[in-house]
């Protein structure tokens, strides 16, 4: 061998090496629950006569709509609304705080797609309730309907967050008669972990909304919607594919919801910047003999199972799926071919602008009235 073929066999050996770790290292990113959103908002200037606060240009802060504001490393709390001014640098917005301070010039923030942190800002009765998973109770907010009709709600976060996400759905429902059980699941920071402390994206997951369905049912529902939000929306679709109670699932409403794993790891790779060769190898790692011990998760994944553009033929279950083309997070064109495949089932709502699960607080209103025509169809189609 000459020397230069082994300098460059010696380049090839590093370069593999160098992927394989990149690749290890999004794999685990993948598994492992996220800690801390990163604040990415500086905070340029408070008006609080004016009640206004002005933020620098980012994905998030330059779309319309009303979002939380979090700062002071997540101890502050305000709530931003529309945009009133912008320049090319900045943009100015209405703001309120309810509860504490506003922000001050120079803070660090983070806009937040939930705007209300506890069902008592709803100005509703609620129940703090507890649903027996495998792995112990996991902590559920019942929102009870006015009268008991027999429907419920099953509300299921997204990845990185908790419950409070879910409870923007929470009135609309409540007005058409349903029961809201707001719910937990392994892994969020609430329920509790499954063994190896890595999520399963919605491969066992589904397993605890699947113990809030038979909480349901043994209360008296007779009819179940659930409602899930981005990694939610990935738990929902297996739970009504693999629940033995799925006969009981009426509906589903699915926001900005990953329907195929892949596409979205792709899309969170580039985010980044990641070389798609690592990417490709991170998805493989994760489906290999190897996941467990390079990743920490329990099994190999199995990212055919989570495909439900494949698997489309599988659903049955009437489905009202909400997805913006500006998601910017989740693809939106493994949504559309979903419901391309189904258009028995799928009633598919396009949005522009709205970033990802924020489709209510770009206009409320008209994310409301969407999910209400859609209950009155089901509701008019089980009488």
């Amino acid at each position: 061998m000459t020397a230069v073929s082994i300098f460059a066999a010696s380049l090839l050996a590093v370069g593999l090496s160098i992927l394989g770790a990149a690749a290890i290292t999004m794999a685990r990113m993948i598994v492992l629950p996220p800690q801390r959103r990163r604040a990415d908002v500086r905070v340029l200037g408070v008006d609080a006569d004016a009640g206004t606060v002005r933020l620098s240009i980012t994905p998030d802060s330059a779309v319309d709509g009303q979002y939380s504001l979090w700062f002071d490393d997540d101890r502050g709390h305000a709530l931003a609304g529309q945009i009133v001014e912008r320049d090319a640098d900045s943009v100015t917005r209405s703001v309120s705080a309810e509860h504490g301070r506003l922000p001050r010039p120079g803070d660090l923030a983070r806009l937040g797609a939930w705007v209300y942190r506890h069902p008592s800002e709803l100005g509703l009765p609620f129940e703090e309730v507890a649903v027996a998973t495998e792995l112990g109770e996991a902590p559920a907010w019942l929102i009870p309907a006015p009268h008991d009709t027999g429907r419920w709600v099953i509300h299921v976060h997204g990845r990185g967050v908790q419950r409070q996400e879910c409870l923007r759905a929470v009135p609309v429902f409540h007005e058409h008669g349903y029961h809201s059980l707001v719910v937990s699941y392994r892994n969020d920071g609430e329920a509790p972990q499954s063994r190896d402390h890595r999520l399963r994206l919605g491969a066992e997951e589904w397993l605890d909304v699947d113990a809030a369905l038979r909480l349901a049912i043994d209360r008296g529902a007779q009819s179940v919607v659930i409602m899930g939000w981005s990694m939610g929306g990935a738990i929902a679709l297996q739970t009504v594919t693999r629940s033995p109670a799925a006969s009981y699932v009426d509906g589903l409403v699915l926001e900005s919801p990953v329907v195929d794993w892949v596409d979205t790891i792709r899309l969170q790779g580039d985010l980044v910047r990641m070389p798609r060769p690592v990417t490709t190898a991170a998805v493989r790692l994760l489906t290999s003999p190897l996941a467990p011990r390079l990743t920490g998760v329990s099994a190999p994944i199995d990212f055919d199972s989570l495909d439900f553009v494949a698997r489309a033929g599988e659903l049955r279950t009437p489905t009202l799926l909400l997805h913006s083309d500006e998601d910017g997070f989740v693809p939106p064109a493994p949504s559309r071919a979903l419901a391309r495949s189904r258009p028995d089932l799928v009633t598919y709502r396009r949005w522009r602008t709205a970033r990802h699960t924020r489709l209510w607080n770009l206009d409320r209103n008209r994310w409301e009235q969407q999910v209400s025509d859609w209950l009155r169809g089901l509701e008019s189609s089980s009488q």
